[in-house]
This record gives C-alpha cells, structure tokens and sequence, in this order.
C-alpha cells in the first residue's frame, strides 16, 4: 500500500516546528534567534570543509613538508594526522550536539567547567577569536601566494612582498563583502565550494596520473626521506625531528572545522546536523585530501628543483613540469579558486564566533560588533573587524615570508588550545549527558585520545622548525611568544572589563543536560 506523498501544507507545518525547536533549545540556552536561519545540514558541512580546504593548506604548505620529512611526511604524515584530528572532531562534535550555539567553544567550556565557569570560557573564546583571526589571515595570505604564483606563470608578473601583499588586501576585502550580504549567498558558495573542491581534485588527480609520462614508485612516494631544516636529531632516538616539523602541514589544513558550530545558529536542525557537519568535513578530507597528496607528490619530476621554484610555490612548477604549461596553470587555477572559496568560509565562522563572543560581552566595544543587520540577517560589523584584524597579523609577511609560516603556527596553537579545553572538561565532568548525536561507548577513549594528541602538537609547533631557531634569526618561531601574549593579554582583560560584564546575562543552569530535556 503506497502513503501518500505529504502536502505542501504538512511539510510547511514540519519545518515551522523545527525551526521552533531550535529556537527553543536557543532561548533554553540563553540566546534569542537573531541570525537568520537558513541553512541545511549540507551548507554546514560545506563552510567547515570549505574551511579545512585540502586545495588551500595542502598547497600553500606543501613546502614546508618537502623540507621536513620529505615525501614520507607528506604521505604518510597525512592520514596519521587526519587519523588524531578525526577524533578531536568527534569529541567536539559530541559536546556541539547539547551546546549548538554560535560561541561553540567558549560556551561549552563555560557550561562544562564544574568551577570558574566564565573563566574558563573567557580564556578559550580569547584563543579561539585569536586563533581565527590568525587562521583567515594565513587562509587568504596563502591565497595571495597561490593567485600571485598563477599571474606570474600567465602574464609574467614580478612577485614580491609588496604585490603579494596588495593581493592578499584584494582577496580579504571582497570576502569581507561577499559576507556582507547576507547568509544566502554565504550558503550558496559554500555549496558550489564543497564541490568545487571535490570536483576539482578529482579533476587534478586525474591528469597527474594520466598525464606524466613517468612517475614515482610507490616506494619512494611513500618512505623517501628528506631533511633541509638544519636539524638532523631524533626523538625517542628513533623519530626523525624533521618529520615532526613536517606534519605542521597536515594539522595547518585540518582546522576550521569547528565553523560548524560557529554557524548552528543559521543551521536547521543544528543539534544534529552541526556536529555531523563537524565530523564529515573531516573524514572527507582525510580520504580526499590523501588522494590529491599523494597523486602530487608522486607527479615530482625534480624534487630540488621544484622545492626551490621561482613561484614560491612548489606545487605550482610541480604541476607544470607534470602536465605542461597549459595543463599546470589551469590545475593552479582550479586552487586557487578553492583558496578563494576557502577564505570567504573563514570570514564567516570567524564574523560568527566575534558576533558570539561579544554577545556575551567579551571584546571592547562589544555593543558595535553585536549589532546584527536587520536587513540581511548577518553581522555585519563583526564581518569587518575580523577583516581588520586578519590584516594586522599578516602585516608582517610583508618583511619576512617566515613571519607567514610563524601565523600557521599560531593559528593551530591557539585553535587547538580552544578545540581540547572543552573536550577535558566535558571528560572531567561525569555528570555530563550526552545529546542526540553521540559517541556511546567510545566517547571515553576517543577523548582522551584528542586531548594527548593536542599535547603533543602543541608543544611541537612551538618548537623551530628550521634551524638555528634562535631569538633575532630568520628561524625563530614566535608562537610561544604569541601564546604568551594572548594569556597576559586575556588577563588584563579579565580583570579590566570581563569579570564584571562577560556571560552575566546567560543562565547558569543546564551544564549536564541534553536537548531533549532543554526543551522539555
């Protein structure tokens, strides 16, 4: 017996009461519905994968790979990282599930920590708004690079710091525009990104294994080992240091998934589909991001040539020598355009998470950049301070190419200190109950998994990856110093305006509680 297919009244009547539900749970959870909400479980997706962008950061950083650890790092680095990053998502996306809100990480350590609840909150928000920042200015600086690279192949174009630069402003300020006006167009670039993405590395693959008329073996794409950082020690007296170094490339491109939960706000279903979006645009870049990487590195035709090209980018001579000059350029354009897709994603979960955070009154002149635009449901202001604030940290590429990779550093400490916090205090926290999207049994292990792992790599990339690495050289790394500055600057903060304003007017209850029982 056939059913019916459901009226259009019906299936009207369903997305009212679940836009009523998230609202519910919304208001349950301190907030009212401001941003407009209008985005499936696949947009959400979309801007996080957009975000994670293996056609942005593999590319970009590709170098810093070949010069630490070499091919073994870059393939087999890779799904290892990815492996530790999967379960750092899936942690998160477990606590998203309950707290669906667009402060995302501060919020859920606010609600998580058993004492000093705003505290707690207020550090990891100031190194996730930090973090953000640091990760869309190297995003569109890398962009720069990316576009500049394809100019100079195409029209002969000088590349320097200086023009460089000037594209990097182009590149920001249109995405700081394209999110003025408003989240529908947000939502569908977000979608012609996710599968320009896929499309476009399908497309790449495709002519480096069918184009070359030689390639790497296997062997060689898979174990060959290099080391140009200067540093020839090992860790544990068995694990080459360079290799280390080199997985920076890998952590580099796999952040920005937690804009999921920086857009449940706008997000239908956001209890659901915010933390399925979370884990998705992870293990979809896992496998994608595999693929291309290893179709890559296997194309080289001369590793020391192609490492120091002209371009200033590896992969941009490594497609060309590969596939020839037509082909290589369009296979650069193909990433660039991603790069420029990955950027406008970045502007958009960071103008969120600021939004957020000065909701709760967290950053000086908080009641300005609160402020949502009545006319395209978006906030605007934040939009343009988190462009502001990603051209400040990049302005020190302008001097010093090590300055940008220094802001790659920065961007996986600071996000991966706000990504872990929430995660230990929802495993010290045994009266937590879980929401409608959770890992059961698994929750355990899988959480202190991701809470080593970022042990480790945080302490890693604090560390020089070329040497000497010392204070005034061209090789020092200041992430610990940037680290530092965030901590004493959250502090004077603190006591200068947080403690008396920040998160007063959210409710204290509903630490423990999950969605099904917020809405009663």
């Amino acid at each position: 017996m056939s059913v019916p297919p459901s009226s259009d009244q019906e299936l009207a009547n369903r997305a009212a009461a679940d836009l009523h539900d998230d609202e519910a749970l919304l208001a349950e959870l301190g907030y009212k519905q401001e941003l407009h909400r209008g985005m499936s479980g696949f947009s959400n997706f979309a801007v996080s994968f957009s975000i994670i962008s293996i056609l942005a950061g593999c590319i970009t950083t590709y170098y810093l790979a070949m010069d630490a650890g070499g091919p073994i790092a870059i393939s087999i680095g890779w799904p290892v990282v990815g492996i530790f990053v999967l379960c750092v998502a899936l942690a998160m996306a477990e606590i998203c599930s309950v707290y669906p809100t667009a402060g995302g990480l501060y919020y859920w350590a606010g609600r998580l920590a058993r004492r000093n609840k705003r505290i707690w909150a207020w550090y990891v928000g100031w190194f996730n708004f930090l973090g953000e920042i640091a990760v869309t200015a190297a995003i569109d600086y890398g962009a720069a690079i990316t576009w500049m690279a394809l100019l100079n192949l195409t029209f002969g174009l000088e590349v320097t710091a200086t023009s460089t630069f000037v594209a990097f402003l182009v590149i920001i300020a249109l995405h700081g525009l394209l999110n003025t006006f408003g989240v529908n167009l947000v939502k569908v670039l977000s979608n012609v990104s996710a599968w320009w993405h896929l499309i476009g590395v399908a497309v790449i693959v495709g002519i480096l294994w069918l184009v070359p008329d030689q390639h790497q073996s296997l062997s060689w794409t898979f174990t060959e080992f290099r080391n140009e950082t200067g540093f020839d020690v090992t860790i544990l007296g068995f694990l080459p240091y360079a290799f280390l170094v080199g997985l920076l490339m890998a952590q580099y491109t796999y952040t920005g998934y937690d804009a999921s939960a920086h857009v449940a706000e706008e997000t239908k279903g956001a209890a659901i589909e915010a933390p399925k979006g979370i884990v998705r645009s992870v293990w979809v870049s896992i496998i994608a991001g595999w693929i291309l990487l290893v179709s890559v590195t296997a194309a080289i035709q001369d590793y020391d040539a192609q490492r120091a090209t002209v371009t200033g980018l590896p992969p941009a001579q490594i497609f060309i020598d590969a596939a020839g000059a037509g082909l290589g350029k369009f296979m650069l354009l193909i990433a660039a355009v991603a790069q420029f897709f990955c950027g406008m994603a970045s502007v958009t979960a960071n103008s969120r998470m600021s939004f957020a955070f000065s909701r709760d009154n967290a950053l000086p002149g908080s009641r300005w950049w609160s402020k949502v635009n009545p006319r395209t449901g978006t906030p605007t202001n934040s939009i343009w301070l988190c462009v502001a604030g990603s051209i400040v940290v990049a302005l020190p590429a302008l001097w010093s190419i090590v300055a940008y990779a220094a802001v790659t550093s920065i961007a996986v400490i600071g996000l991966y200190i706000a990504y872990i916090v929430p995660v230990f205090l929802r495993r010290t926290h045994p009266e937590f109950r879980p929401g409608r999207w959770n890992l059961g049994r698994w929750s355990a292990p899988i959480g202190w998994i991701a809470i080593g792992w970022v042990a480790i790599i945080v302490v890693l990339f604090m560390l020089p990856a070329y040497a000497p690495g010392t204070w005034g050289d061209d090789t020092f790394n200041y992430a610990p110093i940037a680290v530092g500055v965030v901590i004493v600057f959250a502090t004077v903060m603190w006591f200068a305006v947080g403690r008396n304003h920040f998160m007063r007017d959210v409710p204290e209850g509903h630490d423990t509680k999950a969605p099904a029982e917020l809405l009663g």
